[in-house]
Formats: structure tokens, sequence, C-alpha cells
């Protein structure tokens, strides 16, 4: 039973609230300019939204957004400059390590609140505070679904996973479907992300939106699921070689493989099985970029039968992705522990260029 007296009170969930932002802050001061200068400004857009509140899809007031930029710049500037700045521990108990993501939501019970940490791409630390919606086990595995978000940083993934547990952020996952239907707008009315969207009512409704962040919330678990079993497929090895890459396009291939092999071990299985298509078709609208250079048979297979799913083609290619991509990710393990990272980049550049 968790001492009441180590978990915060009430009125000092905005201090916690403000310690993890300022983490976040500081995170940002270092890595949030990695992005290209389209990806940042769209991402700066979408932040904006979240901290002055304004509703998804809403255009930002330019000259506002500008301001803000500007201002938030000058923050990690200062974050940058002050060279004994780093990571504070959370004050929770006698301060806990920000990275301790298992500790702190342990002295968070009762609190009806979830909170995460870890490393993202490219070694870009990741915080977050958000309400908890529901917590409960499936396969093995503690599956967490946040609502509305106290503190975030500049990325904001919509589903993450740790060890053994898979927490899903549905107000990131939300702000992002209000971005795709931005992007969709600009697209052939018959693009696979407006098609399932369509599935959830008028595009123009904003409760549509909400529908689909509910609905999608399962596919999400179930290729975070994939990413659980993939690693264990794959084992600790597998992350100590993640954790050590120093080349970006590398980094960018060996996760891609990983998701290939959540995707084909999970994900598009138990999609298949219950003919989802809307989910199908929204698994489709977000495979993309290198996966869909890498793996041409799902690529072929998601163009099957437009506007439809041809789930046989699709189902063919899973089953042949679980052995091609395993067989990928043991390579690379196996190019790693024989030559480090030099070899490992050269697999990885070798792959690429077959892709």
């Amino acid at each position: 039973m968790t001492d009441p007296a180590a978990a915060p009170a009430a009125g000092a969930l905005a201090t916690l609230a403000a310690a993890v932002q300022r983490n976040c802050d500081l995170a940002d001061a270092h890595h949030a300019d990695g992005k290209s200068l389209c990806t940042y400004l769209l991402g700066m857009r979408e932040y904006f939204r979240w901290e002055t509140r304004l509703p998804p899809g809403q255009a930002p007031e330019r000259a506002a957004l500008s301001r803000w930029i500007a201002q938030r710049e000058a923050r990690w500037e200062l974050l940058r400059e002050d060279g004994a700045a780093g990571f504070a521990p959370l004050p929770i108990a006698e301060g806990i390590d920000p990275f301790d993501d298992e500790r702190v939501n342990r002295h968070l019970v009762g609190q009806e609140v979830v909170y995460g940490a870890g490393v993202g791409l490219f070694g870009a630390p990741l915080f977050f505070l958000a309400r908890r919606e529901s917590d409960h086990f499936r396969d093995g595995a503690r599956v967490i679904v946040a609502g509305a978000e106290l503190a975030r940083g500049f990325v904001a993934a919509p589903a993450v996973s740790r060890g053994d547990t898979v927490i899903i952020r549905r107000d990131a996952l939300r702000r992002w479907l209000w971005t795709r239907i931005e992007a969709a707008q600009r697209e052939p009315a018959d693009n696979a992300f407006g098609t399932a969207l369509r599935a959830y009512g008028d595009p123009a409704d904003a409760a549509t939106v909400e529908r689909m962040a509910q609905g999608e919330t399962e596919t999400l678990i179930l290729h975070e699921l994939g990413e659980l079993k993939a690693g264990g497929l794959l084992g600790a090895e597998w992350e100590a070689m993640l954790a050590g890459i120093g080349d970006r396009r590398t980094e960018l291939l060996v996760r891609a493989v990983r998701d290939l092999l959540a995707d084909c071990l999970v994900t598009l299985p138990a999609l298949i099985e219950r003919q989802a298509d809307t989910s199908l078709h929204f698994w489709r609208a977000s495979f993309d970029g290198l996966r869909r250079v890498l793996d041409p048979d799902l690529a072929a297979a998601c163009r099957a039968s437009p506007p439809g799913i041809d789930r046989s083609a699709l189902d063919r290619a899973a089953q042949r992705g679980r052995e091609t991509w395993r067989e990928v990710a043991e390579d690379l393990l196996s190019n790693w522990r024989r030559g480090g990272n030099a070899a490992l980049q050269a697999r990885a550049a070798a792959l690429s260029a077959a892709g």
C-alpha cells in the first residue's frame, strides 16, 4: 500500500507539472531544432495550440504565433547557455530522478495522473504528465490510456512503450489527427486517411475526430504490443545497439525495421482477423517514409484495390514480413556484434540502397 504522505497532494500537482515542464523545455532546448524547417514550424504551430489552449484544428493568429515562437526560442537559448542546467529531480518524496518513471508513478497512485519519461529519436529525452483515463493489463503488458496533458515537450508521440508498459497519449493522438486532416485537404479525396476519417462521420465535424481518436486508440495499442513482442524476440541487445547509434540515417532504418516487425507480428494480423477495414485504412495512411520503401510487398498490398482493402494481400505480405523483418533485425544485430557501429552503419546503408 502506498504511503499517502509520499504522494503529492492535489495542491502540489501544479508544482509537479511545472517541474516536468521545465525538464521538457530543457530537452527541447537541445533537440527541438534538429528537425527540417517545415517539420519544425508545423510542430511549433501545434505546440502553440496546446500551450495556449486553442482548439485543435483552429488556425493560430499569425502574429501571436510568431511572438510565441520567438519567446520559446529565447527561453531555450537561456537554458542552453546555463551550463549548470540539468534535468531536475521531480518534487516527490525526497526528489526522484525524472527518468525513473516507474518510481514516480508508484508515488502518483490515487492521483489519476500518469507520468512518462524516456529517450526518443536521436537520443532526445521525452517527458510528459497527463490525466489517466484507463489502466489495465493485456497480453502481459500494462496498458495506460492518458488524456489531457499537463506538461509536455515539442515532440508528443501518440504512443510510447517502456519495459512492459504501454501508454497511449490520446490528446497527442487527437492533435496529430487534426494535423493529418489539414494535410489531407491538399490530397485526393480518396486518400487512405480521408477514407478512414469518413468512416467515423462528417470530416468537418469535430466529433468525428474525437470518435476516430477513440476508435484508433486500439490500433496504437496493437502496434505497441507488437513492439513489446518484437523486443522479446530480439532481446536486450537490440536496445543497447539502438542507444549507441550515432548516425541518424542508421537509427531511422533500425527503428523502421522494428516497426515493420511489430506490425507484421501483431497489428496487421489482429486488424485483418477482425476485418477492421477502417483501422486498416488508418494504418495504411501512416505507412509511409522508410517503412514503405523497405517493404515493397506491404506497399503493393496497400495499393492493391483502392479505395478498398485487400485483406488477403495484406495478410500474405504480413506473413512474409514476420520472417523477413526478424531475419533483417537479427542480421543488423549480428553486424553490430562483429563490428560495432561502423559495421551496423554499413549494413544499414546497404539495406536502404536495396530498398
